[in-house]
């Protein structure tokens, strides 16, 4: 009995004595990226020293407050990739891609005159001259039987 009164008389001592600073840690993880340094090591020392007492005597916000004072997403554990970063990228891949489909038809519709090897005539005497000289004998336009229109792309 006489020591479940020290133990009380201790808890009691101990969050009485966390309840001035317990202020500070709410809303910590809004507010730690803005506090200036000093405020923070102060804040880290405070839980240091609560977190070397019992633990069953700590408050749920000293809990948190350590928890996140050493894994949270702060200095060196900033995620590298933020919310909204993959939506930006994505707008930017397809405004290239558009950019660039845009400049081709431009200079495609507005470029030079087709090239002459790209006419019927052209393809026709290519067929010709590979059955000439027995291009491909096996299984190309220079084989046996081979009824393909062979290098005619155009009608």
């Amino acid at each position: 009995m006489i020591a479940r009164r020290v133990w009380m008389a201790a808890s009691t001592a101990v969050r009485g004595r966390r309840n001035a600073s317990t202020v500070a840690l709410q809303d910590l993880k809004t507010r730690w990226p803005a506090m200036s340094t000093t405020e923070q090591n102060t804040i880290a020392k405070e839980l240091e020293e609560v977190q070397k007492q019992d633990w069953n005597v700590m408050s749920t916000e000293d809990k948190k407050a350590a928890y996140y004072i050493a894994f949270g997403e702060h200095g060196p554990r900033t995620p590298v990739v933020q919310p909204g970063d993959h939506t930006k990228v994505a707008g930017g891949v397809v405004a290239v891609l558009t950019t660039a489909a845009t400049l081709f038809y431009i200079l495609d519709a507005n470029g030079q005159e087709k090239p002459m090897t790209t006419t019927r005539e052209w393809e026709e005497a290519t067929n010709e001259l590979f059955k000439r000289d027995k291009i491909n004998p096996i299984t190309g336009i220079a084989s046996e039987g081979y009824k393909g229109k062979g290098y005619v792309t155009h009608k």
